[in-house]
Formats: structure tokens, sequence, C-alpha cells
């Protein structure tokens, strides 16, 4: 092989058109390795020259050698993009290697650069091929398209089938605590006023309702629940925590009858423990 780089003299190019015509006569005897032989020495001497590669790629394709015909094509086309003869070779030796897209491409341009009746016989055979590929190619990407489709559809379900379970998840101990509650009074009394108020309220005979003794076993506290005073009372921080000082030392009650806010509430729920408010 030749280097395309070197300064080519007349001499030396007359010399390769020489050696170009005698491949020419070897080719027509048949000769066929002849003719590569002679084709080189062509090349070497002129490796500028696109037909010369592109000559030798004709012959390559006759011996059914694709690969070196692909190869001097390459070295046609790098030296002239435009060669015709560059892109049939090409094209020729990729249809005998069966690709037959690159084929179709490669005579399709040859075609267009300088059309022959070579060129026309040959796509009749590759188009057919190359279509046939194409379509492949086509649905090879719709079913690729579906499957990537389903799989973000699955995924879709799976976050909204995550969210759901979460949101279901949330809802139950939502209503777990919801049904809890009229068990017990709200806002830190769980399972109604244990104990009552151990060994009377103090202060019992001045207190309105008061219930000496502590509160009954049997009281129904549904009373209490059912009050919505009550129940806004007892979303009053200040009152809450009087009634769990009361409840924690029923002995501290006196010191919340003086409180306007405290006792009134304190008073209506010893009414409901005790009987209807006077």
């Amino acid at each position: 092989m030749g280097d395309p780089s070197v300064e080519v003299s007349d001499e030396s190019r007359d010399a390769s058109q020489e050696a170009k015509a005698k491949a020419m006569e070897a080719i027509s005897e048949g000769k066929r390795e002849h003719a590569i032989e002679h084709l080189t020495e062509a090349i070497c001497l002129n490796p500028t020259s696109a037909i010369m590669y592109a000559a030798r790629a004709s012959v390559y394709i006759k011996m059914k050698k694709p690969n070196a015909a692909i190869r001097d094509a390459n070295a046609a086309l790098e030296i002239n993009p435009d060669s015709a003869k560059g892109y049939k070779s090409r094209g020729m030796a990729r249809a005998l290697l069966g690709q037959w897209e690159e084929a179709a491409k490669d005579l399709h341009l040859a075609s267009k650069l300088d059309y022959d009746e070579e060129i026309s016989a040959v796509l009749k055979k590759v188009e057919p091929n190359a279509h046939r590929i194409e379509e492949h190619h086509r649905k090879y990407e719709r079913l690729r398209k579906e499957r990537e489709e389903r799989r973000t559809e699955r995924e879709r379900q799976r976050r909204r089938a995550k969210a759901q379970a979460e949101y279901e998840k949330v809802k139950k101990q939502e209503q777990s605590s919801s049904s809890r509650k009229p068990g017990g009074m709200p806002g830190g009394f769980p399972g109604g006023m244990p104990g009552g108020f151990p060994g009377g309220m103090p202060g019992a005979g001045s207190f309105p309702g008061a219930m000496p003794g502590g509160v009954p076993g049997n009281v129904d506290f549904s009373k209490i629940l059912n009050d919505p005073e009550l129940m806004a009372a007892f979303s009053d921080p200040e009152i809450m925590a009087a009634l769990q000082d009361v409840m924690k030392n029923p002995a501290n009650l006196a010191k919340h009858q003086s409180n306007p806010k405290v006792a009134p509430v304190i008073a209506k729920m010893m009414s409901k423990f005790g009987g209807p408010e006077k």
C-alpha cells in the first residue's frame, strides 16, 4: 500500500497508468491475481489516486474478497469523498457480506454520482433485503417502546399501590385512635377518671355538686363525653392541667375553686357524677 501524502512525479503517474493498463488486460484474460499485482504496483507508484484503489476493490469483489474490497473502497473515498466507484465497490462488497442496509445506502450514493446498469441490477437484489431489515428494526423499536410503556405503567401502579397502602395505614391508625377516645376522657384521662377523687373531694361542703367519698364506680362517663361544653373545656390546657392536678392530689381542689375558668368545669363534672346540676 502506498503513501497518499507523498509527492508524485509525472514519471510515476505515467508508470502507474501503464501498470493499470496491464491490470485491465489481465482482467480481460481472467487472470485476477495478476491484475491485483499490477494494480498494487500502480497504487505504489501513485498512492494519491482514488481510481487505482477503486479499481483494485472491484477486482477483489470479483474474487469474492469483500473485506479487502471494503478496505480499498474506504481508501478511495478518503482520497475522494465523491468517488462513485468507491461507493459502488463498497456497496457491492457489503452486499456480499449481507450488510443489506449499508449496501443499499452506498449503491444509492454511487448511482446519484454516476449511474450505471450494474448498480441498478445489484440494487434490485439488495433493496428487498434492506427493506425487510428496516421493517424488522421498526418492529423491534415498536416492541421496545411497548415494553417500556408497560414497564412505566407497572411502576406507576406500584407507586400508586404503595401510596394507597400508606394512606390506608394512616387512616386505620386514625380510626384506631378515634375508637379509643369514647372509652375514656379525652386529653389525658384514658379509661375514665381512675380511682375517682380518692378520699372524697376536699371542700365538698362548699363545692357545688361535690361527692364525698370519691367518684362512684358506676358513673356513666357518656354524660360527660356527650356534653359539648365539657368537651370544649377539655381542649383548654389550663383546665386540663387543673383537672390533672386535682386527680393527682384531691387536696389541691381548694386552690382551683377560686379560678373562674376551672371551678365551673369541675362543678359541672361533679354534677354529672352526683345528679342534675342545681
